[in-house]
C-alpha cells in the first residue's frame, strides 16, 4: 500500500434497541455525523457503513451508545476504491488507455 491509498472496511453493525422507523431516522443521522464514516443502508437493528479509518469504527459506536443505543461490528470487509481495484473507471488496470 502506497503513501496515497487509503484504506476503507465495510463494516455491517448489529445494533439493539431500535424498533421503529424513527429509530432508523436518529441511528442515520447519528452515524452521517461522525467524521469518516459513509452510511450506506440503516434498517432497524443493522446499519451497513464504510469506515474511512480504524477509529471511525470506534466512534460510529460510542456515537451511537451517547444516542442511547448499543453497537456491535458483526461483520467486517476491506473495500477497494474503483481507483486502487482497477484502472480510472474501475475496469482492468490499464483499461481506459
Amino acid at each position: 500500500m502506497n503513501a496515497t491509498t487509503k484504506s476503507t472496511e465495510r463494516l455491517t453493525l448489529s445494533i439493539d434497541g431500535m424498533s421503529c422507523g424513527h429509530c432508523v431516522q436518529t441511528v442515520t443521522k447519528v452515524l452521517s455525523g461522525v467524521p469518516g464514516v459513509k452510511v450506506y443502508s440503516v434498517a432497524v437493528g443493522s446499519a451497513e457503513i464504510d469506515a474511512a479509518d480504524p477509529n471511525a469504527a470506534n466512534d460510529a459506536i460510542a456515537a451511537l451508545g451517547d444516542a442511547g443505543y448499543q453497537a456491535t461490528v458483526a461483520c467486517r470487509a476491506a473495500v477497494a476504491s474503483p481507483a486502487r481495484a482497477g484502472g480510472c473507471c474501475g475496469g482492468p488496470k490499464g483499461c481506459c488507455g
